[in-house]
């Protein structure tokens, strides 16, 4: 495919929206003062814990973060009451990380203004040009 001059690549455009959702994103974050890494560690543990909780280790794996980076993440949560730990009853030695009902709620705000931001920036396209896309980069990222 040839590219005109001056055009920016597929892969830049695609840079560059991701970079307007991660300052879209950011923007949300800001008034709760959290972290990105704090919002993702919120989304892992509501997604992949919300029956019985999640390890440590686990929702380190899941932010491919280092474990003792994902304890410091989850001691902030903790401290400003949006999670909670509580005893493995398959291990007494590891701990179970669950939101509390104030991260539950704080999660479902923050999903609410994405999807409001997602909304304005990709507002422009047809709801058929939207799914088009989906399907497009679901594509490109089953090949990684």
């Amino acid at each position: 495919m040839t590219q005109v001059p001056d055009e920016p690549t597929l892969g830049q455009l695609v840079q560059q929206t991701a970079r307007a959702l991660r300052r879209a994103n950011l923007s949300e974050l800001e008034p709760y003062g959290l972290s990105p890494s704090q919002s993702r560690a919120l989304g892992v543990v509501s997604r992949h814990g919300a029956d019985q909780g999640l390890r440590l280790s686990t929702v380190a794996e899941h932010l491919d973060i280092a474990p003792r980076s994902a304890t410091e993440v989850i001691d902030a949560l903790e401290e400003r009451g949006l999670v909670h730990r509580t005893p493995d009853p398959a291990d007494r030695r590891a701990v179970l990380i669950s939101l509390t009902d104030e991260g539950h709620a704080l999660r479902r705000r923050l999903e609410r203004a994405r999807a409001r931001r997602s909304d304005e920036i990709f507002g422009s396209l047809t709801s058929r040009e939207q799914q088009s896309l989906r399907e497009l980069l679901r594509r490109v990222l089953d090949r990684k």
